[in-house]
């Protein structure tokens, strides 16, 4: 099943440049697209949204920071190999990668951590990430570099690592930091609020 998926995907990709190319540079750069929605959520909305924006970058961060931990344990112990390690033949590699152990994702474990946590506290910026997440998930396996299982078990590592940090004893916790980290940032910009 893992290889069916695979090579299908894969394939689809090979046969279509169009998608390919602008496909392969999301997933290339996804880390910054994450990075960057992350940023907006703290420092840059405004109006009834921004607690929960904040909320939910914090959260994000340090879940995606809990996942990715758990995940090394993981990754370490399974040693599985990657497709183009296991057959080299069978793949079409689109990026160049390291020949590290695969499972579970790193890019899923990680996008879906933050994509659950931000639905967890903001539902509009959520789905926002989900879809980024899956669109994530989907181009890694079909660059090459992940088998579906891969990236079903980070998509899963990362969301139990939102959902621990969502009980209410941490949440609490991580709201009030959220609320302190985003109170010095305003009273940083009054000062250049008022002079200009």
């Amino acid at each position: 099943m893992d290889w069916s998926i695979l090579e299908h995907l894969n394939g689809y990709l090979a046969r279509h440049d169009a998608v390919e190319d602008s496909y392969v540079l999301y997933v290339n750069f996804s880390e910054l697209f994450f990075l960057g929605l992350l940023g907006w959520l703290f420092f840059a909305t405004r109006g009834h949204v921004r607690r929960s924006a904040r909320h939910g970058a914090i959260a994000a961060g340090l879940s995606s920071g809990l996942a990715l931990g758990v995940g090394l344990l993981i990754s370490h112990a399974v040693n599985r190999p990657r497709p183009f390690v296991e057959d080299p033949g069978a793949v079409h590699l689109f990026a160049r990668h390291v020949a590290d152990a695969g499972f579970p994702s790193d890019h899923a474990t990680a996008s879906f951590a933050i994509a659950v946590a931000i639905l967890l506290r903001n539902r509009r910026y959520g789905i926002l990430a989900l879809v980024m997440a899956a669109a994530l998930a989907v181009g890694r396996v079909a660059i090459g570099v992940h088998f579906p299982s891969d990236v079903a078990a980070g998509a899963l590592l990362g969301t139990l690592a939102a959902l621990v940090l969502y009980a209410p004893p941490i949440r609490t916790r991580l709201h009030a930091l959220a609320d302190g980290l985003g109170a010095v940032w305003d009273g940083a910009l009054t000062p250049a609020r008022k002079q200009a």
